[in-house]
């Protein structure tokens, strides 16, 4: 828990880092956000289906820090609904 935790602020300090999908799927089972990848090249992330929270991401390396970004405000979105 701890890890995905210092995982999140590092992607806030540096939003601009070599991050994967990989990380975005373990902060998004920490915050239990569902994701799906629906055989293309992008992975949709869905909040929660009552807010219509949804966040598509390309899955190529290395992701652009507007993605970044949008990711951490939905988590913060997630942390103020409970």
């Amino acid at each position: 828990m701890a890890v995905r935790l210092k995982l999140l602020e590092k992607m806030r300090r540096n939003p601009r880092g070599d991050w994967t999908i990989e990380d975005f799927k373990a902060i998004a089972a920490h915050y239990q956000i569902e994701w799906r990848s629906p055989g293309g090249s992008h992975v949709v992330f869905v909040a929660a289906r009552a807010s219509g929270d949804v966040l598509t991401v390309p899955a190529r390396r290395p992701i652009k820090p507007v993605y970044v970004k949008q990711f951490i405000e939905m988590i913060d979105r997630c942390e103020l609904r409970k």
